[in-house]
């Protein structure tokens, strides 16, 4: 991990990003409650989907003023996951994925060429 770091520090732009992220991930992604779910909003417009982490479950005064229930998503760019959007989704517009949160970060990172395994599909028992 030293020699890595030694590395990555040598490098000018690599620095720069690298330490942003390596910052983001130690301090955001090491705290369990950060990130609650990954999800699939249609950010920038419908149509398109994006890669979201719901941050807040919950925007209680935002909700009450829309009159629907809204959650706090942080939309991520890549390949650097430090910067980013926070939208705010009505619930009924997300859909949750089974994704994990370090699965997503890894697509992000690598600008999709690294993509997470699917799901296995639970098939029913019996005869």
């Amino acid at each position: 991990v030293g020699y890595w770091e030694d590395l990555m520090q040598r490098i000018p732009l690599v620095r720069s990003v690298y330490g942003g992220v390596r910052s983001f991930t130690e301090s955001v992604l090491s705290s369990s409650n950060s990130f609650h779910q990954v999800v699939a909003v249609e950010y920038p417009r419908l149509g398109i989907w994006s890669i979201g982490f719901v941050t807040a479950p919950e925007m209680v005064e935002v909700s009450r003023r829309t009159g629907q229930q809204l959650s706090c998503v942080f939309v991520s760019t890549a390949p650097n996951p430090t910067s980013g959007f926070i939208i705010l989704v009505p619930k009924n517009q997300m859909i949750p994925l089974e994704m994990s949160v370090d699965a997503a970060m890894k697509m992000i990172v690598t600008c999709g060429v690294v993509l997470p395994e699917p799901p296995v599909a639970h098939l029913p028992v019996g005869p």
